[in-house]
């Protein structure tokens, strides 16, 4: 995998397996033998014993109706995807287990460790998912956590057409536009993250600008970029319950002066 940088703020992901032209071919996730809720199950499961789901949170899944809800919810959200991938690229997904681990694990450890992320200790806060893609973390996060404020930034037609139909018919509490991260205006928000968008050092860049109190930056290798003026205040490692990849999630907030 490989990054073209096209502007100062924006990049392209380029993925293996595109055609000559570029565009990139659609390929769909593998069959689902009895669906994705037991896949669902166990990964909350394996990610609740690692200790990355909050006790709220995992109360609120444990407890008769609203435990149907939200697994249900995420569960239509990954049939959705599934039958939207057959014909709209939306997601490097190729596997079940894989569509299961990019939807839920980075959005479940956000909604657990991004309460406490320093300065940002007010409800509802204020989130911004840029180049949100099919949903992941974001739309997500915002099922988990419907008390903070989710905004979701996706420039590409097809992909807000797929996230206002989920949000429509899941009455997700979260706020869509259609627009590129350099549309945004400066700090118009508490939080942000963005997962494979642009590189981890031109991410944080980008992700001072918009937020005031904390910037996420999700790794799956690599080293941790460095900003003047601000600091990483969590570093969290896991791995993906189902796949085992190895993930970090840090929170950078600003250095405070002595």
């Amino acid at each position: 995998m490989q990054w073209d940088v096209r502007s100062r703020r924006h990049l392209v992901k380029r993925y293996p397996g595109r055609y000559r032209c570029g565009r990139p071919r659609r390929m769909s996730i593998g069959s689902v033998v009895g669906g994705f809720r037991p896949l669902v199950v166990r990964a909350l499961e394996a990610l609740g014993n690692a200790g990355h789901v909050a006790s709220d949170i995992k109360s609120t899944i444990a407890s008769g109706e609203e435990n149907g809800q939200i697994i249900e919810s995420i569960v239509t959200y990954l049939d959705e995807l599934r039958t939207w991938n057959a014909r709209v690229d939306l997601t490097a997904a190729r596997s079940a287990e894989e569509a299961v681990d990019l939807t839920l694990a980075d959005a479940v450890v956000l909604a657990t460790h991004g309460e406490s992320a320093a300065g940002a200790r007010h409800d509802p806060f204020r989130w911004v998912d840029v180049g949100a893609g099919a949903g992941a973390p974001g739309l997500i996060l915002a099922m988990l956590r419907p008390n903070w404020s989710m905004t979701l930034v996706e420039p590409r037609s097809k992909r807000v057409a797929f996230l206002r139909s989920v949000i429509g018919r899941l009455n997700v509490p979260a706020e869509l536009r259609r627009a590129r991260s350099d549309d945004l205006d400066d700090k118009q928000w508490d939080v942000a993250i963005s997962r494979a968008t642009l590189g981890p050092t031109e991410w944080l860049d980008e992700g001072v600008r918009l937020a005031r109190h904390a910037v996420w930056v999700l790794l799956a290798k690599g080293d941790a970029p460095v900003r003047a003026g601000w600091r990483a205040d969590r570093n969290i490692s896991y791995r993906w319950p189902l796949t085992a990849v190895e993930r970090r999630a840090i929170c950078f907030v600003p250095q405070l002066d002595p």
